[in-house]
């Protein structure tokens, strides 16, 4: 039996986002997998390693592993 492990996955929970401001997560994430258009719920791309940086940083906790 193969058994497959998936990583953690960066999750927007774009209710939790006031999508008001720039957001204050993008300038922590070391491989800059944080992409952000006009004041729009940020989005993640592939680049993204899971370290949780931007999960920890959210002050409204709208950033999720998962």
């Amino acid at each position: 039996m193969k058994v497959i492990v998936r990583k953690p996955t960066v999750t927007v929970i774009k209710e939790k986002c006031p999508q008001n401001h720039p957001c204050p997560s993008i300038k922590v994430c070391p491989v800059n997998a944080l992409k952000q258009e006009g004041f729009k719920a940020p989005t993640v791309t592939d680049d993204c390693i899971s370290c949780g940086k931007c999960v920890q940083f959210c002050p409204m906790g709208a950033l999720v592993l998962l």
